[in-house]
């Protein structure tokens, strides 16, 4: 591995000794020149931005399928929204701002279409045909995107990110495929922590879409605001909003409500993240990795945060409307994979394998890659008689 895949160190300077740098990176699998007008982080992000994968988020669910409404978040909004939350927290830190962002960005490139229901159906699909081959889940999957599925550069497959990247990315690992992973999985063996900026970001993802959740929950009416008032936190800064506003109905109304959140979040996991910090005493990105877990809510807050996740767990993603699309979602790409592997002739040629044992994770890429669009589209291609001719 290249090991000072820095840039520019100028550009890093002023972070906190714990933060992760360019000198202090572990590289990057192929040796790659420096970039002379950025650092190595930068280098990632816009690597990130410029890539298929991200672009493609822009049509993948979130909780409401794509097609259901406009004003409605994707893959693509949540991930915005987590890296701006992200890099506030690690402005706030003294963290590195383009590692943190270049994750947040990175963290869902493997998702699939349909969201948490086509990783299920995803999943289920290599239990059936390929028992062992290490199933299917979609932080493995982003990391499979940045490592070797994009096909951008001559020199490599993959986007060749740093390895602080790649291991932001990889949020969860079972051990048996850390053990097939390598370096960049080894805390699942041996235990320990990813650098700072992943840990923040992890929890920047999880205020992101309980927010957003709550939000789209209610713009749908699939939840109400007397269910969520349930909740101390929420009530608390519903019931504020009301006193500073007392004419504010409606959108305005959940809106701030959900700003004040957000800030209230994001106070409370810098204070406390800053304290178990000075308290471990680390002073370098190693040094946090053999810690604990450094970044982290309050107690108290924690609680009202699982409280609310158990909430949206049963009133919304759990909703009857909810469940019916996701069902039909997960019997769609069911039905796909099943028929790519009775006949990969229906593949396109890049995803047929001649080994038939290699044949199920080519056609888990393919379906992963889909959009919701596409997903649908290539169903009624392969399953609708709607459009032959009648003569």
């Amino acid at each position: 591995m290249d090991a000072v895949p820095a840039g520019d160190p100028g550009r890093e300077a002023g972070l906190a000794s714990y933060a992760c740098t360019g000198a202090t990176s572990h590289g990057r699998e192929h040796v790659e020149p420096p970039p002379s007008d950025r650092s190595g982080y930068q280098r990632d992000r816009d690597r990130i931005i410029h890539s298929s994968a991200f672009r493609r988020l822009e049509y993948k669910t979130q909780v409401f399928l794509n097609h259901e409404g406009d004003l409605f978040r994707t893959r693509l909004t949540h991930s915005l929204e987590v890296a701006q939350i992200a890099r506030s927290i690690a402005r706030a830190l003294g963290l590195n701002e383009d590692l943190t962002e270049a994750i947040a960005l990175a963290h869902d490139l493997g998702h699939t279409p349909f969201g948490h229901a086509g990783q299920d159906a995803l999943g289920d699909c290599m239990r059936r045909h390929a028992p062992g081959g290490g199933g299917f889940e979609h932080n493995l999957q982003s990391l499979r995107v940045v490592t070797r599925l994009e096909e951008r550069y001559a020199a490599f497959d993959g986007l060749n990110l740093c390895f602080e990247t790649r291991e932001g990315i990889l949020k969860h690992c079972s051990r048996r495929n850390a053990e097939r992973l390598g370096a960049v999985a080894a805390r699942f063996v041996a235990g320990g922590q990813p650098g700072l900026e992943a840990q923040v970001t992890n929890l920047a993802d999880a205020i992101a879409y309980n927010n957003h959740d709550i939000d789209d929950g209610l713009r749908a009416g699939l939840i109400e605001l007397g269910e969520l008032e349930t909740i101390d936190f929420f009530a608390g800064h519903l019931d504020a909003v009301r006193r500073a506003y007392p004419a504010v109905r409606g959108r305005r109304l959940v809106a701030e409500t959900i700003r004040r959140m957000i800030s209230a979040l994001i106070g409370d996991l810098v204070a406390e993240t800053a304290r178990r910090v000075a308290r471990s005493g680390v002073d370098h990105p190693d040094a946090v990795r053999r810690a604990g877990p450094l970044a982290a809510f309050s107690a108290p807050v924690q609680d009202q945060l699982q409280r609310l996740q158990h909430l949206l767990l049963q009133r919304l993603y759990r909703h009857p409307d909810v469940l019916r699309n996701t069902t039909k979602a997960q019997r769609l790409l069911v039905e796909l994979f099943d028929a790519y592997h009775a006949d990969p002739r229906l593949l396109p040629r890049a995803y047929q394998r001649d080994d038939p044992a290699r044949q199920p994770r080519a056609i888990a890429d393919y379906l992963a890659g889909m959009t919701d669009r596409y997903a649908i589209r290539e169903h009624q291609r392969l399953f609708s008689m709607r459009d032959w001719p009648v003569y």
